[in-house]
């Protein structure tokens, strides 16, 4: 049987190691197509122990976790992903970060991606007087040749979840791809919901 936990504090850093997995396991597909290091992972996901306000949402099947969603404030995430939000005169103040959602494939459509949406956004409001949530989706072209026949975005469950794709708001992130021999930068586009009833930023000519 699946629950849901939302992990704060201490917590934080007893899921890492979890985490780190499955992001190496779940990004290897398409579009992350992340070639991973779990030791790498470990050190990078110390930005949720270190922050204050960040939150883990775990998943698990009995006591195995299956998937796991993150969140934190955006004035706690790296200087990359402020950016864009500065570059257009959004306060990162007024912003709470969603980092990675990932969850084995055989738990996927039963909910449990609504449920990281929900939990995250409760806890932004409870810990914080945030006016949007934000996160990034790497773009990937319609032509790449490890896209999979058949292969549909969550474009779609994410405009359900009340997120607008802002491709005025572009981060640049880099990572090594399966089969590359170094890391190469990949644009990422932003996503946003208002959680305070606060406007969404107009935008940008």
């Amino acid at each position: 049987m699946t629950s849901i936990q939302t992990c704060t504090g201490d917590a934080v850093s007893a899921v890492i190691p979890d985490l780190a997995a499955l992001r190496c396991r779940v990004f290897r597909s398409f579009p992350y197509l992340y070639d991973g290091d779990e030791a790498y992972e470990r050190r990078y996901l110390q930005i949720y122990a270190r922050s204050a306000h960040a939150a883990v949402i775990v998943a698990r099947d009995g006591e195995r976790v299956i998937g796991a969603s993150t969140c934190l404030p955006m004035t706690d995430e790296t200087a990359e992903v402020q950016a864009p939000f500065i570059t257009q005169g959004i306060d990162p103040t007024r912003v709470f970060y969603f980092g990675e959602s990932v969850l084995d494939e055989a738990y996927r459509g039963q909910g449990l991606g609504v449920s990281f949406f929900e939990a995250r956004e409760a806890h932004a409001r409870a810990v914080s007087a945030c006016d949007f949530a934000a996160f990034a989706s790497v773009i990937r072209p319609q032509d790449h040749p490890a896209r999979p026949p058949g292969y549909t975005p969550l474009d779609a469950f994410w405009t359900k979840r009340g997120y607008t794709r802002r491709p005025d708001f572009v981060c640049r992130m880099s990572w090594k791809d399966l089969g590359e021999a170094e890391e190469t930068s990949k644009p990422l586009v932003f996503w946003m919901k208002s959680l305070s009833g606060a406007p969404l930023p107009p935008a940008a000519p």
